[in-house]
């Protein structure tokens, strides 16, 4: 998948955001069924909100996200959205994580635009970060 040039009613954009983000004290509990079940809202949300996901990687202990957002929404929303989501569902669906953290995320995360490097690179760079 790669970015596009995408429309809203008045404008005309390419809006691709890399966005990476932890647990709380960097824990390692992103595997397993939590890693599906957190792929999973993350698309929701991306979706519900209007945006579009280009890559996705989630590692025990952090997750990386290539998306796609609308400038009138912006990338800030579109995190506090995904992470407030996901850190609810998942509390209640996974005991586990309530008893070992007091929060699911960090408040903080990184994001950059990927207008600089090429997006095929920032892609595969997403896509191999298991590997790493």
């Amino acid at each position: 998948m790669s970015v596009t040039l995408r429309t809203n009613s008045d404008t005309v954009f390419r809006c691709a955001f890399y966005i990476v983000w932890c647990p709380k004290y960097r824990r390692r509990v992103l595997d397993g069924r939590i890693e599906e079940r957190l792929k999973e809202l993350i698309r929701e949300v991306i979706s519900e909100k209007g945006a579009w996901p280009v890559e996705l990687e989630v590692m025990p202990d952090q997750v990386h996200l290539l998306v796609e957002v609308d400038p009138r929404y912006g990338v800030h929303k579109l995190v506090k959205a995904v992470k407030g989501r996901t850190s609810r569902v998942l509390r209640q669906e996974f005991p586990s994580l309530r008893s070992r953290l007091p929060t699911l995320w960090t408040n903080s995360y990184f994001v950059a635009t990927v207008g600089e490097a090429p997006l095929d690179v920032v892609e595969r760079y997403v896509e191999n970060q298991k590997n790493v």
